[in-house]
């Protein structure tokens, strides 16, 4: 992988973008930068198991033709060293960390489920260094259903294994023909990718994330009135390993939140939506 110090240039696609490491702490930290240089960059943080190549490239590409995006691996995901965090407050600290090695003294951060936990606690926790925050998929602390994740999840990872489908497919969307058409779009950009691809996360780390999820979803709600940034929320209106309810609790706790909800769509209706919604976060990451 390739030390940021000695990395050339800003690839224009997620694709063909360099696998970057830095370690930080004594921890190696595994991500991709792309986009102009300058500005505010952007963030990307991710959900439960995944790895460099599980984000959306449309999504990474389309805001990254107007401003730097840097996606990465938390902690024993992917490239990343170490083991995988036991909580939220771990992961948010080690990305704080990451970020300011990085030298960035404001950010803004997009989340998606597991990275939307990430994201709000990173908001929390330094206030200042975050300048603007987009969530999707995702829920609050002590959230309506979080702490049962892994039982609403291993029914269908296992129906994924039994017929050789990706369990993405029946997670992250719904089983109408608009929901199967999206997930096999959605399947196909995300192994666009042939060289240089992520290592798949191990089933410890798969795990180790999972006990994180659920004390998210058992800890104490914390007090979201203190987010005072511009916030963009996103769901479908079917989600049902983040339910829905929360994308709309989030929305009424945090001042001036922007709530959009997906019809026909489930945990991934970002990435089934994914033109409009790149052009509404462009829109509130430019306002």
């Amino acid at each position: 992988m390739t030390n940021l110090l000695s990395y050339p240039g800003a690839p224009t696609s997620y694709n063909d973008a360099a696998n970057l490491s830095l370690s930080v702490g004594g921890k190696s930290f595994a991500y991709r930068d792309l986009g102009p240089r300058g500005g505010v960059p952007i963030f990307f943080l991710n959900h439960w198991g995944a790895v460099l190549d599980n984000f959306d490239p449309r999504i990474v590409d389309g805001l990254a033709s107007k401003r730097r995006v840097i996606a990465i691996d938390f902690q024993g995901i992917g490239n990343s060293g170490g083991k995988a965090p036991l909580t939220i407050d771990q992961m948010a600290r080690d990305t704080i960390s990451l970020i300011r090695a990085l030298g960035y003294e404001k950010v803004d951060l997009f989340g998606f489920s597991l990275g939307g936990f990430v994201a709000q606690d990173i908001t929390l926790k330094v206030p200042d260094l975050v300048r603007k925050l987009i969530l999707a998929g995702t829920g609050p602390a002590g959230g309506v259903g979080i702490d049962k994740v892994g039982p609403v999840s291993w029914p269908l990872i296992f129906k994924g294994l039994l017929t050789f489908r990706d369990p993405k497919i029946f997670l992250f969307f719904t089983s109408t023909p608009e929901g199967r058409q999206a997930a096999k779009a959605f399947l196909k950009r995300i192994k666009e990718r042939r060289v240089g691809r992520d290592k798949g996360p191990t089933p410890r780390a798969f795990l180790r994330q999972l006990k994180a999820i659920t004390a998210w979803g058992l800890q104490a709600p914390q007090d979201l009135g203190n987010i005072n940034i511009p916030v963009l929320i996103a769901n479908g209106d079917n989600d049902i390993m983040v339910p829905t309810v929360n994308s709309v609790d989030m929305a009424k706790r945090i001042p001036g939140a922007q709530l959009v909800i997906y019809k026909n769509a489930g945990h991934g209706g970002v990435f089934q939506n994914h033109e409009d919604f790149v052009s509404k976060a462009r829109s509130f990451l430019d306002a």
